[in-house]
């Protein structure tokens, strides 16, 4: 049943719904779920110069990636109304990289639907997410049909903006959290790296 939206829902109440959400992001196979104060999320205008240095192929070509994603003053004043936020990590196994296995992107940009809409539905109206890998690829395989005058986005409920394309800083975040995590990118291999690390967030309240 929908919970009647209040004014202001008591400390008691977020807490409990908050490791609510925790608890379901590992029950839907996150290998970690916290919950974090807002001010632990960093945005930093070098995490969009790395979508232009080397240029991102999906940079222009997605209504939800940099340069037709939120600017920065506007993430931080986004975050800056919010106190908490869920963030969740999938760790795939490294040998994705080298199938091209789509598989953990999918889940961990699918919780992050799953715990928005819950959030919501909760009576924390404002609730919103920012997914662990961009969702042109992963979600759409030709043009970007939001980009397209008179067109909306083929899978409105879950395409995101990821944190990246939001310039937050996810590697940070994460060794903050205390979180093993590696750098991967085009030159990476299997034996590289012990896994890869998709990484959500959802602002709750």
């Amino acid at each position: 049943m929908y919970r009647k939206i209040l004014e202001e829902v008591p400390k008691a109440t977020v807490q409990a719904d908050l490791d609510r959400y925790r608890q379901r992001a590992l029950q839907s196979g996150a290998t970690d779920a916290r919950i974090i104060s807002t001010n632990n999320i960093i945005i930093d205008e070098r995490v969009r110069a790395k979508c232009l240095l080397p240029r991102c192929e999906n940079y222009g070509t997605s209504a939800h990636c940099p340069p037709h994603a939120p600017a920065l003053d506007e993430v931080r004043a986004i975050v800056a109304k919010f106190q908490y936020a869920v963030l969740f990590k999938f760790d795939a196994p490294s040998a994705t990289l080298e199938e091209g296995d789509r598989t953990y992107a999918l889940k961990s940009n699918e919780l992050v639907t799953v715990l928005e809409s819950q959030a919501y539905y909760d009576g924390y109206y404002l609730a919103v997410g920012f997914g662990g890998t961009a969702c042109k690829g992963l979600l759409c395989t030709n043009d970007c049909q939001a980009l397209e005058p008179g067109q909306s986005c083929r899978f409105p409920y879950q395409a995101r903006v990821s944190m990246h394309g939001a310039g937050m800083d996810v590697y940070r975040m994460a060794a903050r959290e205390g979180w093993e995590i590696y750098p991967v990118g085009a030159a990476t291999t299997p034996s590289d790296v012990p896994f890869v690390s998709y990484i959500g967030l959802v602002l709750v309240y």
